[in-house]
């Protein structure tokens, strides 16, 4: 692909990332870009994990606009790390609680599917990866160990070693400054990853020399072939100088980590790699998102309810702020995805989020031509509990439309049908206009009344919809939702007249234009909607209006 440097003035993140790299690699004089996005496999893989490598592939396809240069995307699994506790959402905890302190790949997978625990959860995130067509190269950290991949860069350490530690040890309190070291040799009868202080080390033999704290056995250990596992911060320094990485970002939790491996890298003897640091997802409650806890969504649940690239929208925006993940984010996300697609169609624009969802091309499909909240509205005023009566509505506004020829919508039609069914409908308690509220009420039922033959004479779509939305404004212009004209206009009408809508026909304070949503739903639908609205009893007042 040819360089086009003009792609550095785009106001957009990836591109200011990519500029970055293009520096590093014209100062290095590399051929070829690294970028690598690390996964610790101890829980479940989680949204952030992907939100990771969809954003280090953002920035790596703007590099190769930018630079022309190849690249390679490196998704690294620490699946030699010992396993430290028992997730709190996995089955069979008491067998993996027999093996804590072996390394992921050593403890046996409680789900009975993979040899090992570290194989089940890399196999959960490759078959996300593989799912949404990323361009990766998988790397176990126990298969670079043990094929000898980092050998050199351990010897190495190994030299080191001192001054690896005198990096480390300002940050330790007393009792493990005494006791620190990079390496963590693996114990030759019990598998587990030591943690245990170096007696010796003989850089001459390439070994450390350490003893078993409860045995007092001491062992004579290779730092090479996999008989070491390097400690977290020295690991990723390690890796950095034994693979050449050019480009990593991380979480605004490793902030600390990243210094201090990129010192222990500089001692190493390279350069460390370019970085971006990115702000963590919160839950519903603000907490940050744990993959041990599985406190967020996870993957499979946003793509039970939304398409894949809403979910990549999500991670596009804003990296650096932190974000709450939850449930309820996820129909906004859809629509500006889907908004924001419909604009990259009409124009190739490098700074639109879609661009980079999308490698640079607007898909092929053709535009849904109901948005997702528009969907989920008439699934609620419908109580379309299936994709097949859902339908029914949506060819009232699109008659065109099918399955067949409108695949996006389709994906959308269910998505809807899931949301509205475990999200918003338990949830609905549409209630009585008021006394104050029902002449308006009233006036939308004699209008749509009025109207209705010359509605459904109009081309379905938007020339109905913005037909009745005119007629929803007519009926508003009343007390207690009438705005003063100004300058000789008509009267105006303030939002409380479309929240009352919302609250009153579905239960919900807000939707998308009642316009739109009633040209789906159809004019006979509509009225008997609103009719019998005004035929709900009215909400009893409370004990102190009462007692008043």
């Amino acid at each position: 692909m040819n360089a086009d440097p003009t792609l550095r003035t785009i106001k957009a993140w990836p591109f200011e990332e990519a500029a970055k790299v293009a520096d590093r690699m014209a100062a290095s004089g590399k051929k070829t870009a690294l970028f690598e996005t690390g996964y610790g496999p101890s829980g479940l893989p989680h949204i952030g994990t992907f939100g990771e490598v969809a954003r280090t592939t953002w920035v790596r396809h703007a590099f190769t606009r930018l630079t022309g240069l190849p690249s390679k995307l490196l998704a690294f699994s620490d699946d030699m790390d010992g396993l430290r506790k028992v997730p709190d959402n996995v089955p069979n905890g008491d067998l993996l609680r027999q093996h804590l302190g072996k390394s992921l790949t050593a403890v046996p997978d409680p789900f009975g599917t993979h040899d090992s625990f570290g194989a089940h959860n890399n196999a959960r995130l490759r078959s996300f990866l593989d799912a949404f067509g990323f361009e990766y190269e998988f790397a176990s950290a126990t298969d670079y160990y043990k094929s000898g991949r980092f050998d050199a860069a351990l010897l190495r350490m190994l030299e080191a070693h001192e001054e690896v530690r005198q990096v480390i040890l300002p940050t330790l309190g007393p009792d493990r400054r005494a006791t620190y070291s990079p390496f963590l040799p693996v114990h030759p009868k019990t598998g587990v990853v030591m943690q245990v202080p170096m007696e010796e080390t003989r850089p001459q033999d390439g070994t450390v020399v350490w003893r078993d704290p409860e045995t007092g056995e001491r062992f004579e250990t290779p730092v090479t072939g996999g008989h070491v596992k390097a400690q977290w911060k020295a690991d990723w320094a390690m890796r950095w100088f034994a693979l050449g990485v050019d480009y990593e970002m991380s979480g605004k939790d490793l902030i600390d980590s990243v210094k201090l491996s990129s010192q222990i890298c500089r001692v190493l003897g390279a350069e460390p790699p370019v970085s971006m640091t990115y702000e963590l997802f919160l839950d519903a409650n603000g907490q940050k998102i744990s993959k041990s806890k599985g406190n967020g969504l996870t993957i499979e649940e946003w793509l039970r309810y939304a398409p894949p690239e809403s979910l990549a929208y999500f991670m596009y925006g804003q990296p650096g702020r932190a974000k709450r993940l939850h449930f309820d984010v996820i129909p906004r996300a859809t629509d500006e995805y889907l908004q924001q697609r419909e604009k990259l169609r009409a124009q190739p624009d490098p700074a639109n989020p879609d661009w980079h969802i999308h490698g640079g091309e607007a898909p092929n499909t053709p535009e849904p031509p109901l948005t997702f909240g528009m969907l989920l509205n008439l699934v609620t005023v419908s109580a379309a509990d299936t994709p097949e009566r859902l339908w029914k509505f949506v060819r009232n506004y699109a008659p065109e439309a099918t399955p067949e020829n409108q695949p996006l919508l389709a994906q959308l039609v269910d998505y809807a049908v899931a949301y509205s069914r475990d999200f918003i409908l338990p949830g609905l308690r549409p209630r009585a206009p008021t006394p104050e509220e029902r002449p308006a009420f009233e006036a939308l039922v004699a209008l749509l009344k009025q109207h209705q033959a010359e509605i459904e004479a109009m081309p379905p779509g938007l020339t109905q919809a913005e037909f009745i939305q005119t007629l929803v404004y007519d009926a508003g212009r009343r007390e207690p939702f009438l705005v003063p004209a100004k300058d000789g206009g008509r009267p105006g009408v303030n939002r409380g007249w479309f929240s009352a809508l919302y609250q009153v026909l579905v239960g919900t304070d807000q939707g998308p234009r009642f316009g739109s949503v009633a040209a789906a739903y159809g004019i006979p639908e509509t009225i008997r909607l609103v009719e019998e609205a005004l035929a709900r009893p009215p909400e009893p007042e409370s004990a102190e209006v009462s007692q008043a």
